[in-house]
């Protein structure tokens, strides 16, 4: 796994990698679409949940003055009155609470659930459906729209039509 898209970007431009696959609400997402346009294709994407997430924080803070989160994730909570830390991912925000880094963040669930004597959850989120983006070498494109006919969002539209029809 990579965290700097930059450098993912080029593991896959010099051929040690095929893909990449970056979450679309990344807040760099624009950035790489756009620096590597001629070089690096959008050909897929998909959806997927994330994992069960929370606000956790270490038991030994009462009321907690900062957040860490990935910023995309953000407007999940109340962060009001909150000093925000911005990491790079949510599993980035897991480790730093381990480490001590964090009096509270924005993480899994799992992490408070697997350490009971350590942190607490202060606000459950739940899980999010998360659009991902899929990049490759090759342009798949070939300047049409690249569609999967029989998704689960096009047989939904064909449903609502069936029964307006009706």
């Amino acid at each position: 796994m990579v965290l700097d898209f930059d450098s993912a970007a080029q593991i896959v431009m010099n051929g040690d990698a095929d893909y990449i696959v970056q979450v679309a609400v990344h807040p760099s997402t624009t950035e790489i679409v756009a620096r590597y346009r001629k070089q690096l294709f959008v050909i897929d994407a998909f959806v997927s949940e994330s994992r069960d997430m929370a606000v956790v924080t270490r038991i030994d803070v009462n009321r907690p003055a900062s957040l860490a989160l990935q910023p995309a994730t953000r407007d999940y909570v109340n962060t009001e009155g909150l000093r925000l830390i911005a990491e790079t991912s949510t599993a980035s925000v897991a480790d730093g609470l381990l480490a001590g880094k964090y009096e509270s963040g924005l993480t899994y669930t799992s992490l408070a659930v697997d350490n009971p004597g350590r942190f607490r959850i202060d606000e459950r989120v739940g899980t999010v459906d998360d659009p991902w983006i899929v990049y490759g070498r090759h342009r798949l494109s070939d300047g049409k729209v690249v569609t999967w006919k029989d998704s689960p969002a096009a047989q939904a539209f064909c449903n609502q039509i069936q029964r307006v029809a009706r």
